[in-house]
């Protein structure tokens, strides 16, 4: 399989394109930001933030996203405005990258953004104390310590890709030694401290002087009538703070991935750069990732104007006593999201399976594994499924294999012994017990080094579904489709393994600048023509694009009247004008064989974009909305741990867990190999008997589990 060829196809139709007036944007709105904000899990903008001095971080410095948690690392990183994500990054390293844009840390596309580049997301390390070590002895840090920073990047992923000057740039902080002004601190007092009477007044343009206690010679201009009783805000003193000036220290031109494989033969990149100038080894030693970026101007209809110019990050390393040729981890990473197991969809009815199993199954899928150390490693690889609330379960074990570090060979091969680990069969159909209209099964992928006491071990999870409705996508839409042309058709191909009653569609919008896609249009529902839409067989007309509440939520369509339908049908919409509907697109899965368009007097044609729309015809009265494909990560990676990396020890910050008496920590590989294990409360476990690499931990804690990757690095 040329994956390469392959993907190199993909990428190049997921930019701002038009052809035969299809067309492929990105998006107005983060909804995962905004729906996180609204939860209240991080602030929304600096005021909001305890604004007590940071505490430095030690070194090692690392952070390789892999957390289920969509904002920075606060512990490692200032500020929110980068997405930590799974979707966006095209075969990272490992699974989570941290991706900039133009979206800002509200969700939404930046204020200022315009067709010129422009500063937008910025990254920025919590201060560091590179100016010491504490272990295993408290010294200086100096040059000779020979300390790297390193870090992998990629331009576009499955995205938008930077034009030349949308830039993303590596910058360090230093201190100049000068003090310069902050700002001015001010007090509130009584004006009674001004006035001579009640019936005295303030008038604007009045100078009041800084009371007693304050710098005599600073006064404010009051611009409001104040009366007796007010309380005012006047100057008290200025505030200086040392000065900080940013050097730039690296910087890529931006390009699209096809540009940037051709041209380094990989997807991602890593960059090691030293850090050798004395002025940078402080106690408030800072660096930062910032990109440019630049959106569509105003000769591009608002269905455009949308967010692009992306970038991805990963593995973020700062350490001394490093090398310029230390680029390797002793680490086993998964790329991609864990895959279906389904042949053609994410998501279709358990009837409709079952009716044809093994056409409905897949005979293997891919997994796309990584060994980043510098030493070949003989690895296990296995899976689990399970029923979620059900019986049935099976394991598949793929055995043991030597991998050869990923600068040499990158991803495991499927050929030989790594047919079994990255290309491995899907050793049972599925069997359901229950509501076959809600049946899901959990997927867990392990790998882990044999070698090294399974110390060194990663997982992958998918959340399989049979609901009442069909899916090509994954739930998350990375970009938007759209066709500009009037009166234009689109119509999105299904099969049935049996007769089936369709009773509606439900299908996710993107949000367009000034809701330019808020327009009307019929449902229309075909037969097939020889692999094309045919007859036409329904109409549900004059419906509105809409949407509805809740993270990527579909807007469902019920129609007035039930249709029977047999084989392939198709279902889809014709609008009337030249804006588009613009409907959710998903890059991370490519049906656009199944995806077909028309214009009046012409015939119907396939569409030049990879992807999934999403768009689901239901076929059960009752509406199932789509499920949260990783409600089973989410549930089990809110634990929270520090330090991590960890030495000698880590500690519990979850305070339910660590108040309850009854919680049982674990820690242990992945095929059930105890390391130990410990009850609370006040949970700090030692770890300076286990040797370096990576962990999983899991809690027990009042029939609730949580788990959370650890790293061990002295």
């Amino acid at each position: 399989m040329n994956i390469r060829l392959i993907i190199v196809v993909l990428l190049s139709c997921t930019v701002y394109s038009l052809s035969s007036q299809e067309y492929v944007t990105g998006l107005v709105v983060n909804e995962s930001i905004e729906y996180e904000l609204k939860k209240n899990t991080f602030p929304k903008d600096n005021s909001d933030r305890n604004m007590k001095e940071p505490e430095a971080v030690l070194l090692p410095f690392f952070d390789d996203f892999s957390t289920i948690t969509i904002f920075p690392d606060q512990s490692l990183w200032d500020g929110n405005s980068v997405f930590i994500n799974k979707d966006f990054p095209y075969m990272p390293v490992n699974l989570g990258a941290a991706t900039f844009d133009a979206i800002d840390g509200s969700g939404k596309i930046y204020s200022d953004a315009s067709w010129m580049p422009f500063m937008a997301d910025e990254l920025m390390s919590q201060p560091i104390r590179l100016d010491s070590i504490f272990q295993p002895v408290a010294r200086k840090l100096s040059p000779s310590d020979s300390v790297y920073l390193s870090f992998y990047y990629q331009p576009q992923g499955v995205a938008d890709y930077p034009q030349q000057y949308d830039s993303l740039i590596l910058e360090f902080s230093r201190l100049t030694g000068e003090m310069i002004f902050s700002h001015m601190d001010s007090v509130f007092v009584n004006a009674d401290l001004y006035l001579s009477g009640p019936n005295d007044t303030i008038w604007p343009l009045d100078t009041l002087w800084a009371p007693i206690g304050c710098n005599p010679d600073v006064f404010t201009i009051n611009y409001n009538i104040i009366v007796w009783g007010d309380t005012v805000e006047v100057a008290c003193d200025s505030v200086f703070i040392p000065e900080v000036v940013w050097d730039r220290i690296w910087y890529s031109e931006g390009l699209s991935l096809e540009e940037f494989y051709g041209s380094y033969g990989r997807y991602m990149l890593q960059v090691n750069i030293p850090v050798i100038d004395t002025f940078y080894f402080s106690d408030e030693f800072r660096f930062r990732f910032r990109n440019y970026a630049s959106v569509s101007n105003s000769s591009y209809p608002d269905s455009w104007k949308s967010n692009g110019d992306q970038w991805n990050i990963d593995y973020v390393y700062l350490n001394y006593n490093r090398s310029a040729g230390d680029t390797t981890y002793r680490a086993l990473t998964f790329s991609q999201r864990a895959p279906s197991f389904l042949k053609h969809y994410e998501v279709m009815p358990f009837n409709h399976y079952n009716r044809s199993q093994i056409a409905n199954t897949k005979t293997e899928f891919q997994m796309f594994i990584a060994n980043l150390d510098d030493i070949e490693r003989n690895t296990k690889y296995s899976y689990h499924v399970e029923q979620v609330n059900g019986i049935f379960k099976y394991d598949y074990n793929g055995g043991s294999c030597n991998l050869k570090p990923f600068y040499e060979i990158g991803f495991q091969q499927c050929v030989g012994c790594g047919t079994a680990h990255a290309c491995p069969p899907v050793k049972s159909v599925f069997s359901a017990i229950g509501n076959p209209d809600t049946v899901s099964y959990i997927i867990k992928h392990f790998i882990s080094d044999s070698s090294d006491n399974n110390s060194i071990v990663d997982s992958a999870i998918y959340h399989q579904g049979f609901y009442n409705y069909f899916a090509y996508d994954d739930g998350t839409p990375e970009a938007g489709y759209g066709y500009e042309g009037s009166e234009a058709e689109i119509a999105c191909q299904f099969d049935l393994s049996e007769a089936d009653t369709l009773y509606g569609v439900q299908m996710y919008f993107n949000r367009t600048l000034n809701d330019a896609n808020e327009v009307y249009f019929d449902i229309v529902v075909w037969g097939d023509n020889s692999g094309k839409p045919g007859q036409e067989l329904y109409r549900l007309e004059n419906q509105k694009v809409g949407w509805t509440n809740g993270l990527y939520s579909f807007h469902p369509y019920i129609l007035g009247e039930p249709q029977v339908l047999s084989g392939t049908f198709y279902i889809g919409w014709n609008k009337f004008g030249r804006n588009s509907i613009n409907i959710g697109m998903d890059a991370n899965n490519d049906r656009s064989d199944r995806v077909f368009f028309k214009t009046p007097g012409e015939d119907w044609q396939g569409s030049n974009h990879k992807g999934a729309l999403l768009i689901r015809p239901f076929f059960g009265s009752d509406i199932i909305m789509s499920a949260d494909t990783e409600s089973f990560e989410k549930d089990n990676n809110k634990l929270i741990i520090f330090p991590n990396p960890a030495s000698d020890y880590f500690t519990i910050g979850n305070q339910d867990i660590i108040n309850n008496p009854l919680s049982e920590i674990q820690i242990y590989n992945v095929f059930g190999q105890m390391v130990t294990t410990q009850k609370g409360p006040g949970l700090r476990i030692k770890t300076n008997t286990l040797p370096q690499g990576i962990y999983i931990v899991r809690v027990l804690s009042d029939n609730k589990q949580y788990s959370s990757k650890l790293f061990i690095n002295r």
